[in-house]
């Protein structure tokens, strides 16, 4: 559990440090197509929580793990691609007006701030799972999956969202 609320910690810190961090490094120009991955991966995670889900209500908890540890590496993934994209690359801003101005940010600002929670439930989950606790992750994973699924959900409407705004 140590580990768990420690990347809980650690890991909004660094994202937060990047963000700020002015000078950004030159890794080539391939991280500006990191915005793209980190959307298809999004994409993929809601398809495979819902897959997970599905095979945990008709009871296939093999199917279910596969799933879910397959969801948790597409979260690592993520982290990774976020984390170059920005240590390489200024934000994007958002450039409707407007309503959907309203709208992206209220999606934008859900997804954040639903992810810092949902991180240490999910660690928690999993945690739990493997210890074969199962009582204690289906309590945690009750409210640990519909946030997750909608961070990753909104995550994807996000991307959509600004992808216009990316420089090629």
């Amino acid at each position: 559990m140590l580990v768990a609320n420690g990347l809980s910690i650690a890991i909004p810190l660094v994202v937060a440090l990047l963000l700020a961090i002015p000078t950004k490094f030159d890794l080539g120009s391939w991280t500006k197509q990191l915005p793209h991955c980190i959307g298809a991966i999004n994409m993929v995670t809601s398809a495979v929580l819902v897959i997970g889900w599905i095979c945990i209500r008709v009871g296939n908890v093999a199917m279910h793990r596969s799933a879910m540890l397959t969801a948790f590496g597409l979260g690592a993934g993520f982290l990774v691609c976020y984390v170059l994209y920005h240590l390489t690359n200024p934000s994007t801003r958002f450039g409707g007006e407007g309503w959907i101005r309203a709208v992206y940010y209220f999606v934008l600002l859900s997804h954040i701030l639903l992810s810092l929670v949902v991180l240490p439930l999910v660690l928690r989950a999993l945690w739990f799972a493997l210890l074969k606790r199962f009582d204690q992750h289906r309590r945690i994973a009750k409210f640990a999956y519909p946030i997750w699924l909608y961070v990753s959900i909104t995550g994807v409407i996000a991307y959509w969202m600004i992808s216009p705004y990316y420089q090629h």
